[in-house]
């Protein structure tokens, strides 16, 4: 079988994607005419922010011309599996890889190994797949090959002869690299059961041909004509058209065992497919006689956030613009909410933070859609003392998991303190790469936010070169801790030499609460927040500054507290205009001034017990912000 299925993998900004380009070209899948810079990354953020964000493919032709005999005068198939470079797509990556023989292992001569190269290494070698390892930007005056190669080999135990070196910008390399390709990753192994399998690896939404979904076939084969199953989300398929990409679409006939394809669903619904998901030709009894490929994992958000329109009257526009939105990302989850300052909005599901900033931007250019986005939170377990709705004051529909504790997202799903047995929060591992002298900051960073550092490992220790000053830092650690500025404080007391990468671990106990925020003393629970109590104080005492400052004066002093339960741990007040009653008087008995301002006195205490401060949508948001 003269097929090599193969991805790359990389550290984001490695030169993976400009690889890909002098790939396709060396290859002769697109003219030149035709070519851009990062051709794969479709999506504009994608090329301005030099980041893969959804994974693509392409099918290619060889001509091998290496010195092997046994491939000489051969043609190959060559399909690439693009991969996404940030962390918070490391499931596609995985997927991806699960779609491959073999990886290509980028690892940038100016930055060297950094955390997800040798994540992504490790993925790779859980599968028992082929690893070629490629240093990439040689070219660059300020490239370190020989210490790049040197770390290569004493860190993944790689041989010399085996690192290539290649530049995606001047193509150098690229075509001793499609050789290796062809050398080394081996073709798709032949199945000895005929029922057919087709691993889901990506799906996005066309517009006249529904959900289109990307595809490995593990065994068998399907037609045109063929009624397809998903076995994970059991949904049927009228297949429009099954074929390659070469990058773009072109229609086939068929879908061999061990090809890379697409199949257009016709479907609206792009959350009916997810990546993981095996598909087969349908039958009665298709779901009890093929057994599904191993892996699969629905999408699982690890930051939510509330998305509003910064134009309350413009809801109905956001709503269908986000649901454009969702078409094309699976991972996006979202549910409609309402917020008394705020209006309508939703409170959405993200991978991570770059996947909420990604979400913000896209509605913003594509749909022209400015939306206002809550400060991050993660998914609390709680094990409370009822089950009961109607004691579970906010929650109308209580979501609870299969241990029967209680799902909590945001503060108004909080219920009161004393229906908590106990609280549970995600831990994630962290690994950081960082130089050695900056081990002590980073683990003190580390401490402020509540992790645990549990192992440190001395890259490249027999090296004198000057990459073996680099040691992996590894940690659990919260993972409310890491989606608010962590990675921004960690590159700041690095000078930038730190990177870092990270999984999800489990929940843990945890000391978590609800801080209540009250204006006069009412509950504004659109201000509210979850908090671990050791940081409790110091993000209330900041939140009720911030709302001092913003919220306009009144005619009596107005009290902004922070409490947990029926305490109160921060106070700030609001001071109150007063006029000067006394003004017109001149000369006369002192016990006339006294009775005006005791007048005054008792008309103040009488509208701050029943006047009510309305908190402006603008101090509302200042305040959110700063949050």
């Amino acid at each position: 079988m003269n097929i090599r299925n193969f991805s790359i993998i990389a550290h984001i900004d490695h030169g993976k994607s400009t690889l890909a380009d002098r790939i396709l070209e060396k290859t002769g899948a697109i003219s030149m005419r035709e070519m851009k810079d990062r051709f794969l990354d479709t999506l504009e953020l994608e090329q301005e922010k030099g980041i893969t964000i959804k994974l693509q493919t392409a099918r290619m032709n060889w001509q091998y011309t290496g010195d092997k005999s046994e491939f000489r005068e051969k043609s190959f198939t060559l399909n690439l599996i693009d991969t996404p470079g940030h962390v918070d797509f490391n499931y596609e990556v995985s997927r991806s890889i699960t779609a491959s023989e073999g990886v290509i292992l980028l690892v940038d001569a100016t930055q060297g190994i950094q955390a997800q190269t040798i994540s992504n290494f490790y993925k790779a070698l859980e599968r028992d797949l082929v690893i070629i390892p490629v240093i990439s930007k040689i070219d660059l005056p300020q490239a370190q090959i020989e210490e790049t190669k040197l770390a290569m080999i004493d860190i993944f135990g790689f041989n010399e002869d085996e690192i290539l070196l290649a530049s995606g910008k001047s193509g150098e390399g690229v075509t001793e690299l499609l050789n290796m390709i062809v050398e080394r990753v081996p073709p798709p192994s032949e199945k000895k059961e005929r029922d057919p399998k087709l691993l889901i690896f990506n799906s996005f939404f066309h517009e006249h041909k529904g959900v289109i979904v990307l595809v490995k076939v593990v065994q068998g084969r399907i037609e045109t004509g063929n009624k397809l199953l998903s076995l994970q989300t059991r949904t049927e398929i009228d297949p429009i058209e099954i074929g390659y990409l070469r990058p773009t679409l072109e229609k086939q006939s068929q879908l061999e065992e061990g090809e890379v394809g697409y199949i257009a669903t016709g479907l609206k619904d792009i959350k009916k497919l997810h990546a993981g998901d095996t598909i087969t030709i349908y039958s009665e009894t298709a779901e009890q006689n093929v057994s599904p490929l191993s892996g699969y994992e629905p999408p699982k958000p690890m930051v939510y956030a509330s998305l509003y329109p910064t134009i309350s009257e413009e809801f109905e526009e956001f709503r269908v613009n986000l649901e454009k939105l969702a078409l094309n990302d699976a991972a996006l989850t979202y549910t409609k909410e309402k917020s008394p300052v705020l209006g309508s909005g939703y409170c959405c599901g993200f991978l991570g933070l770059l996947h909420l900033e990604i979400t913000q931007e896209r509605l913003s250019r594509e749909f022209d859609t400015e939306v206002f986005t809550t400060s991050p939170s993660v998914l609390y377990k709680l094990q409370t003392n009822t089950k009961d709705p109607s004691k579970l004051e906010a929650l109308s529909d209580p979501k609870f998991d299969e241990d029967g504790l209680l799902l909590v997202r945001t503060a108004s799903e909080f219920p009161k303190q004393e229906l908590i047995i106990q609280a549970y929060e995600p831990i994630v591992k962290l690994e950081v790469i960082t130089p050695q002298k900056y081990i002590g900051p980073i683990i003190e960073l580390v401490k402020e936010r509540r992790g645990t550092y549990t192992t440190t490992e001395y890259l490249n220790p027999k090296s004198s070169v000057n990459i073996s000053d680099y040691v992996i830092l590894r940690f659990e650690i919260p993972t409310a801790e890491i989606i608010i500025n962590f990675f921004d404080k960690l590159k700041s007391i690095s000078s930038g030499y730190a990177s870092m990468d990270y999984e999800s671990l489990d929940y843990r106990k945890a000391d978590i609460a609800k801080v209540t925020i009250l204006v006069n003393h009412d509950v504004v629970e659109a201000l509210s927040f979850i908090s671990h109590k050791d940081s409790a104080n110091k993000r209330a005492a900041l939140l009720v500054a911030r709302l001092v400052e913003f919220i306009p004066r009144q005619q009596f002093q107005v009290p902004v507290q922070a409490a947990i339960g029926g305490k109160i741990i921060a106070r700030a007040d609001i001071k109150a205009y007063r006029k000067n009653v006394i003004e017109k008087l001149y000369g006369g008995d002192v016990t006339r001034k006294k009775k005006l301002l005791e007048k005054q006195k008792k008309g103040k205490k009488r509208m701050k017990e029943f006047g009510t401060v309305e908190i402006p949508r603008e101090a509302f948001l200042q305040a959110l912000k700063s949050d």
